[in-house]
């Protein structure tokens, strides 16, 4: 699967558009089908770097790479997937989903 189409970098503002809003669009959600961790993409840089909320051990929001999600295997060994269903939302509504 390809994790980044070139209809949702279309979606994805670039990096530092969002800064000044209260509660910016969450765009794409990338997940390990094996383990815990899951990243939500709000901006994009064109090329490798997002900013977003990752919801690992700590949730917080901040940088993560294109490069590094695909390098990455989850406990079982599989690969981060992109979730084909997502829908753009409130980066509100995300933070609710892992509190």
């Amino acid at each position: 699967m390809k994790l980044l189409t070139q209809e949702i970098i279309k979606k994805l503002p670039q990096l530092y558009k969002t800064e000044n809003q209260r509660d910016p669009l969450v765009v794409v959600k990338f997940f390990f089908p094996d383990f815990s961790w899951t990243w939500y993409g709000i901006e994009f840089d064109g090329k490798d770097t997002f900013y977003g909320f990752v919801a690992g051990d700590f949730p917080e929001l901040g940088y993560f790479s294109l490069s590094e999600l695909k390098n990455n295997r989850g406990k079982l060994g599989c690969s981060i997937e992109r979730d084909l269903y997502f829908l753009p939302k409130p980066l509100s509504e995300i933070r609710k989903l892992h509190e």
